[in-house]
């Protein structure tokens, strides 16, 4: 245990993590202060964040980079899970389903173009294993598939509840969840062979005993969704007096403070050139938000919700769903990476947080 103390003495920016218990009794103390609550709880998921990337990166330097990438996906993915689950009980559906728009987007561009931004800055040219981010990449296209169908389907009928689109989308989460646990097995054990590092394991590993690495994820995790429900409770409201749109903030500013500790992985690993964590954390937890998290908000919003959710976006969140997967596709292709391909993906990410910022998308 002595050596998570001293590692966090000796990172400046874990220091940061005195705002924790501010945030946690903030909430009590100035419950109207939402503006506040709002920036404490971004400056507590920070460290937080930066605690999760090491515990991860220790993990994975003993499980192997798949297997810690999808270690680091489920548990960053948790926190979303557990925003997701508070609005879901609060019928607040326009909020969920900009949250999992948002999270698959932000991943798949935000995540993965910073990732070989950061690594090609300081490597000249890096690689990864392809095979793996072509299987991921056709994972995210066919979840957009997915959302596709109901989507047009409800615009077509002008109704967005029809029974139909209910139907449609509670039987479409139980395949893309049969789907996503058959990748589970397809990548973990029958075909692991595939999924092997491409690139080095750079310097300066972390020699955590796995005992410690685990358990500081599972701590820092049940932390980092106790900040969210703070950031949540606070960030409309705060939103509104910062001049923020509430379509951005779902889409952009919750997915990026929900993804906040598996971009401090991704990024960590991209400079020290191992690739190949970074593109499975990125796409891997884009692919299991689509395949398994936005399919089980859909069946459990019949048990915890006030009404059955669809899978019916608007139009503009399937457009860009659509967009980011055929860029990752692109970008991940060749299984080599330099910083200027970071730069293209977080254009497009840009250019969609502009158009969310200045003219929100309309309501289905």
């Amino acid at each position: 245990m002595g050596s998570a103390f001293d590692y966090v003495r000796r990172t400046p920016i874990l220091w940061l993590l005195v705002f924790v218990p501010v945030v946690i009794a903030g909430e009590h103390i100035w419950p109207g202060a939402h503006t506040l609550l709002f920036l404490l709880s971004v400056a507590a998921i920070v460290p937080l964040a930066a605690l999760l990337s090491q515990a991860t990166e220790a993990v994975a330097a003993r499980t192997g980079d798949t297997i810690g990438a999808l270690l680091n996906a489920t548990l960053g993915n948790l926190t979303e899970l557990v925003i997701a689950l508070m609005a879901l009980q609060a019928g607040q559906y326009l909020l969920v389903k900009a949250s999992i728009a948002g999270a698959i987007v932000t991943n798949t561009l935000f995540m993965l173009g910073g990732s070989f931004l950061f690594g090609g800055l300081r490597h000249h040219l890096q690689e990864f294993n392809r095979v793996n981010a072509r299987f991921q990449a056709s994972l995210l296209f066919l979840a957009t598939v997915a959302v596709l169908v109901p989507s047009l389907i409800g615009s077509a009928d002008s109704q967005p509840q029809t029974a139909f689109t209910q139907q449609l989308s509670a039987g479409l989460s139980i395949v893309l969840i049969i789907v996503y646990g058959l990748w589970m097995l397809f990548s973990l054990r029958t075909h692991r062979e595939l999924f092997a590092s491409a690139g080095g394991h750079g310097e300066d590993e972390v020699h955590w005993p796995l005992s410690l690495g685990i358990g500081v994820l599972l701590a820092v995790t049940v932390l980092v969704a106790l900040v969210s429900e703070v950031f949540v409770g606070s960030v409309q409201v705060a939103a509104e007096e910062l001049g923020m749109t509430p379509a951005f903030v779902g889409f952009i500013v919750v997915a990026l403070v929900g993804a906040a500790a598996e971009m401090a992985t991704a990024f960590s690993a991209a400079r020290k050139d191992r690739l190949d964590l970074s593109v499975g954390v990125a796409l891997g937890s884009a692919a299991q938000i689509a395949l398994f998290v936005a399919p089980l908000l859909v069946l459990l919003s019949y048990v915890i919700g006030p009404q059955p959710m669809d899978l019916q976006f608007w139009p503009g969140a399937v457009v860009m769903m659509l967009i980011a997967t055929m860029a990752a596709t692109l970008l991940s292709n060749g299984g080599r990476s330099a910083w200027y391909m970071g730069v293209l993906a977080l254009t497009v990410y840009v250019i969609f947080g502009m158009t969310l910022f200045l003219l929100p998308p309309a309501q289905p």
